[in-house]
């Protein structure tokens, strides 16, 4: 290998994300177009580049509308492109939720709606249910992004809190045609948690979202706990006849984006060991853990001989005590240096595929070892900084950021650490 480890390091992030450009995973897996209209929708940080794919590759007439986040759209001509809020919802994604709604209603067996479906599109697919305001939604989410809860357990609150996630836009499109492409940024890629589900049988019930709430001690709008309490609009669930026109198709999946990156290691002379595309748990629980399987590998060459590349994919998360800045991807790397030690011969990268690291405008971070020796030279105490959920300011020092702006796709955090010998 003649590239420097962070060059390296990056070289496997942007094969990762071609892997999962829209452009190339959305036009193998079109439906054909039907006798009648041909309508698109959708929601998620991909969602604009899915729509761009579809024009690009339409054979026939089509109209539509999707909603993606603040500065990932992309000019389209025949299906209409809103920028909304993300992570927290805002008015502007309300307003688009409720044209997609209207959009799907009124169609008729020979007609078509197409769906196309991102992470991200929780937040920008909002439409409180019956009696919820727009703040309501917001304050638990807000709530729920601080608790630690997994992406799963978030997503169950938010199907029973709306009118159009957990399978409710699906209803509304019947008896229309209805195929759904979804590109997963979830562990398992379960459809029915990506972008909360929202054309698809949801296996979750008010009571599980009233656990989760419990569970992490999250203090709801009163609203909300007697709008889950009263369980009155039960979603959809697997079997529903209602949903026999709804398919679906996973385009693109994080493994995929491993397996692309583990190629590129291997046409480098680097042997990579994809761990899982699943893993979750705390980000600086994770750190540790991967400090330890990368100094076995490092020292004993186990599990697997150097020089050699540790792949792993998921969504960590963070429980959010401190002050700080910086997001899951900065917090596992900020424990996996900390646990590290500055051992010569390791790097690591970590980011956010979507190009957005938790609300921070930077995919990620590199690391080295001499990362935080650069950052104590800036007057940083690197493990006072992971106690404020603080990795921001450590990374910034090192200058050792990732600045991708949008990718306009998302399937989820990519980490790579490699070692040298």
């Amino acid at each position: 290998m003649q590239a420097e480890p962070d060059a390296f390091l990056k070289s496997l992030f942007h094969a990762a994300l071609a892997a999962a450009d829209p452009l190339r995973v959305v036009p193998p897996h079109l439906p054909a177009p039907p006798r009648g209209r041909t309508v698109v929708v959708g929601a998620g940080k991909a969602a604009a580049a899915m729509a761009k794919a579809v024009e690009e590759h339409w054979p026939g007439p089509l109209e539509g509308l999707v909603v993606t986040r603040y500065g990932h759209g992309l000019p389209c001509r025949r299906i209409e492109v809103v920028e909304a809020a993300h992570p927290v919802p805002d008015a502007a994604g309300r307003a688009a939720a409720a044209r997609i709604l209207e959009r799907v209603g009124g169609l008729g067996p020979d007609d078509l709606v197409l769906v196309l479906i991102s992470g991200g599109g929780s937040a920008l697919l909002t439409l409180p249910a019956g009696g919820l305001s727009l703040e309501d939604k917001q304050a638990t989410v807000r709530a729920l992004l601080k608790s630690g809860a997994a992406i799963g357990e978030m997503n169950t609150v938010r199907k029973h809190l709306s009118a159009i996630k957990g399978g409710r836009l699906g209803l509304a499109a019947a008896p229309a045609r209805l195929v759904t492409l979804a590109i997963s940024d979830v562990p398992g890629d379960d459809l029915s948690v990506i972008a909360s589900g929202p054309t698809v049988p949801d296996a979750s019930s008010f009571a599980d979202a009233r656990a989760v709430l419990e569970k992490y001690r999250i203090e709801a709008p009163v609203a909300v706990r007697r709008y889950l309490e009263a369980a009155a609009d039960e979603t959809p669930k697997p079997g529903d006849a209602r949903l026999a026109h709804a398919s679906s198709v996973l385009v693109s999946r994080p493994q995929d984006c491993l397996l692309a990156a583990a190629d590129a290691a291997w046409r480098a002379g680097v042997t990579p060991l994809i761990l899982g595309d699943a893993l979750e748990g705390e980000a600086r629980e994770v750190g540790r853990v991967m400090a330890g399987i990368a100094l076995s590998v490092c020292r004993h060459a186990r599990p697997i001989a150097p020089p050699a590349v540790l792949l792993s994919g998921g969504e960590t998360t963070v429980t959010v005590t401190g002050q700080g800045r910086g997001g899951r991807n900065l917090e596992f790397l900020l424990s996996l240096a900390i646990a590290l030690d500055g051992a010569e011969g390791i790097h690591a990268l970590a980011a956010d595929t979507d190009g957005i690291d938790g609300t921070e405008e930077v995919a990620g971070a590199v690391l080295g070892p001499a990362t935080l020796t650069r950052a104590r030279g800036q007057g940083l105490d690197p493990k006072l900084r992971l106690r404020d959920n603080d990795a921001w300011p450590v990374f910034a020092a090192a200058g050792s950021l990732i600045e991708t702006g949008p990718t306009r796709t998302n399937v989820n955090d990519f980490r790579a650490i490699f070692i040298e010998r």
